[in-house]
């Protein structure tokens, strides 16, 4: 599985990143993360807020590729989301119109039905999903 991680995240990096990721919101963990710190840039920074991926693993895994935070000088560091509780109504008026005018999207994965939920739980910590997981209980 490793492999096809790290052969994913280098694609899209070539891809969408040629001189390497430069900035990565780190929220999973593990493999994604080792996959990740080969792909930075020199410089790079990665903000760390959970490691969804460990959580309930009876032995975590550890990371693998921490040598390059100092060969390509990547800045690590973590944050406690209710730091900033206070700044979340200067967030949202600063960002909603760019959501609105479709400069930053973001992605759902929607399943319908409250009996789903259960999977859709366990898919956050198995990567299943893409983006936002959403369990869509009634339509109005």
């Amino acid at each position: 599985m490793f492999a096809a991680v790290v052969k994913l995240v280098g694609r899209l990096s070539t891809l969408y990143f040629p001189q390497g990721i430069g900035i990565y919101f780190e929220n999973v963990g593990g493999k994604m993360l080792d996959a990740v710190l080969l792909n930075m840039r020199f410089h790079g920074r990665i903000a760390a807020c959970g490691m969804i991926s460990q959580y309930n693993l009876e032995k975590p895994e550890g990371v693998h590729n921490l040598f390059c935070l100092i060969t390509k000088r990547i800045r690590l560091e973590g944050f406690l989301v209710f730091e900033y509780y206070h700044l979340y109504p200067k967030f949202l008026e600063f960002i909603l119109p760019y959501i609105r005018e479709g400069k930053i999207v973001y992605v759902e994965d929607t399943v319908e039905g409250l009996e789903n939920g259960p999977a859709a739980l366990i898919g956050l910590f198995t990567g299943r999903n893409v983006g936002k997981q959403v369990v869509v209980v009634a339509r109005e």
